[in-house]
C-alpha cells in the first residue's frame, strides 16, 4: 500500500507535467498559426519510445533489482523535471528541449512500469492479485481525473514553474517510500543467453504463436486499427479544445474523460464481464466511431464532453475483455513473450497515427477546408469551415472508418466465432494432466 501511495503521487505529478506542458507548446505553437504538427510531435515523443524500448526493459527487469529500478527510474524522470524547471526559471525554455526530456522520461518509465508491474507479485499474496492490479488501474484513472483540473487552476493561477516544483516534489515522495518498503527477494532470470538475442528469440515465438491462431491475428489486427483512431484523437483533441490563455475548457473536458474512464474500470472490476468477449469488443469499438462521428459534424464543448466520457467509458471494456481473450487463449509459459508483442502490434499503428496527424491536418485538411476549398464547398453546410476546421473533417472520416472497420470484423467468422474456435488454455492442461494421471 506504501508503494502505491507513493507511485499515484508520483504520476498525478507526471500528469501535471504533461498537461501543462502540452499547453505551453499549444500557446507557442497553435494559437497564430493553426498549425498542430508540433503538438503531434509531442504526444510521439511520450510514447514512441517507450513502445521501442520496452521489449528489451521487459527482459533486464527479469534480470535486475526491481526495488532498485524503480528508484533509479524515478531518480532520473525527476533531474529531468529540475532540468526543465532550470529553464523556465532562466527563460530558456524552447519546444526541441521539451521534446528532448520526453524521449528521456520515456526511455525511463520503459523501465519503471514493468519493474512495478513485476513487483506486484513479490508484495503481494497471489489471492490479492486481481484487487493489487485493480489499484494500480485506478491509479491510472484517478491521474486521469485529478491532473487536467488541477493543472489548469494551477496554470492559470501560479504558471508552469509551480507545476514542475510539485512535479520534482512527487518523485522525492515515491523514491521515499520505495526505501521505506523491503522488498522480498526472488529468483531472478538467470539465463546466459545475451539480452537482444533473448529479446529476439521472445519475439519470433510469440510472432509464430499468433499468426498461426487466425483468429488471434485478426484481433490483434482489429484492436490495432482502433488504437490508430484513438491515436488521432489523442492528437487533435488538444487543439480542438484549446482557448488562448485559458485552460479551463480543455482541464474540464478532459476530467470528465477521465471521469468515464473510471466509470468503466470500476464496472469492469466487479463484473464478470460479457458471455461473448469478441462481438463486445466489435460492438463498444463501434460505439466509439459513432461517437467520434457525431463529435465531428456537431463540436461543441458540451457535445465533446459527453462524447469523450462515452469514449473513455467504453476503452476499460475493450481493453479487458481483449485482454482476457489473450489471457485464455496463450499458455502461461508464453504468455510473456507473446503478450509483449501483441501491445507492441497493438500500440504501433497508435504510432503511425501519431506521426501523421499533424502533417494530414496541416498539409491535406485544413486547406480542404479553408474558404473557397474544394471539400469546404461541398460538406460546408454540415460541418463548418475556416482556418483549423481540418480537425472537425478528421474526425468525421475516422468515425466513418471506425464504423466500416467494425461491420467488415462482424462478418469475418474466423474472430467472431474466435472463442469458440481457439480453447483455453487450461482445456489443454487439464487433458493433459488426465491423460498422466
Amino acid at each position: 500500500m506504501i508503494v502505491w501511495v507513493g507511485q499515484v503521487v508520483s504520476l498525478l505529478g507526471t500528469k501535471l507535467t504533461e498537461f501543462a506542458l502540452g499547453f505551453w507548446i499549444l500557446d507557442q505553437t497553435y494559437q497564430d498559426t493553426g498549425a498542430i504538427t508540433q503538438f503531434a510531435l509531442t504526444i510521439l515523443f511520450m510514447y514512441l519510445p517507450k513502445v521501442i524500448i520496452s521489449p528489451l526493459a521487459g527482459v533486464l527487469v527479469d534480470r535486475w533489482n526491481r526495488r532498485f529500478t524503480m528508484i533509479m527510474s524515478d531518480l532520473g524522470t525527476g533531474l529531468i523535471t529540475i532540468a526543465i524547471l532550470a529553464l523556465v526559471w532562466t527563460n530558456n525554455l524552447a519546444v526541441w528541449q521539451i521534446y528532448l526530456a520526453l524521449i528521456a522520461s520515456s526511455s525511463l518509465n520503459a523501465f519503471q512500469q514493468p519493474a512495478y508491474t513485476a513487483s506486484i507479485s513479490q508484495l503481494v499474496p497471489a489471492k490479492n492479485f486481481i484487487r493489487a492490479n485493480g489499484m494500480v488501474q485506478a491509479s491510472f484513472a484517478i491521474a486521469k481525473i485529478a491532473s487536467p483540473a488541477i493543472a489548469g487552476l494551477l496554470m492559470h493561477r501560479f504558471g508552469l514553474k509551480t507545476i514542475l516544483c510539485i512535479d520534482a516534489s512527487t518523485f522525492g515522495i515515491a523514491i521515499l517510500t520505495l526505501i521505506s518498503v523491503k522488498f522480498p527477494d526472488f529468483k531472478r532470470y538467470r539465463k546466459r543467453t545475451k539480452v537482444v538475442n533473448q529479446v529476439i528469440a521472445d519475439a519470433v515465438d510469440g510472432w509464430n504463436y499468433i499468426v498461426l491462431r487466425p483468429g488471434l491475428l485478426r484481433l490483434v489486427s482489429f484492436i490495432a486499427i482502433s488504437y490508430f483512431t484513438m491515436g488521432m484523437i489523442e492528437v487533435v483533441l488538444w487543439p480542438l479544445l484549446y482557448q488562448p490563455g485559458s485552460t479551463t475548457q480543455l482541464g474540464f473536458v478532459l476530467s470528465v474523460g477521465g471521469c468515464g474512464m473510471l466509470v468503466g474500470s470500476v464496472l469492469m472490476s466487479v463484473w464478470s464481464g460479457p458471455r461473448n468477449r469478441v462481438k463486445a469488443i466489435i460492438g463498444f469499438v463501434g460505439l466509439q466511431g459513432l461517437i467520434v462521428l457525431i463529435g465531428g459534424l456537431n463540436i461543441s464543448p458540451v457535445i465533446l464532453a459527453f462524447g469523450i466520457f462515452g469514449y473513455l467509458f467504453s476503452q476499460p471494456i475493450i481493453v479487458s475483455c481483449n485482454q482476457a481473450i489473450w489471457q485464455s487463449k496463450v499458455p502461461s509459459r508464453l504468455q510473456g513473450r507473446v503478450f509483449a508483442l501483441q501491445q507492441t502490434l497493438e500500440r504501433s499503428l497508435a504510432i503511425c497515427a501519431y506521426l501523421l496527424a499533424g502533417p494530414l491536418v496541416d498539409n491535406v485538411l485544413n486547406p480542404l477546408m479553408s474558404e473557397g476549398g474544394v471539400v469546404a464547398q461541398i460538406i460546408g453546410k454540415v460541418i463548418n469551415t475556416g482556418m483549423g476546421q481540418g480537425v472537425t473533417l478528421l474526425l468525421v472520416i475516422l468515425g466513418v472508418i471506425n464504423l466500416i472497420v467494425v461491420a467488415i470484423a462482424y462478418r469475418e467468422p474466423r474472430l467472431r466465432y474466435l472463442e469458440q474456435e481457439l480453447p483455453d488454455h487450461n482445456q489443454f492442461e487439464n487433458t493433459a494432466k488426465t491423460r498422466v494421471a
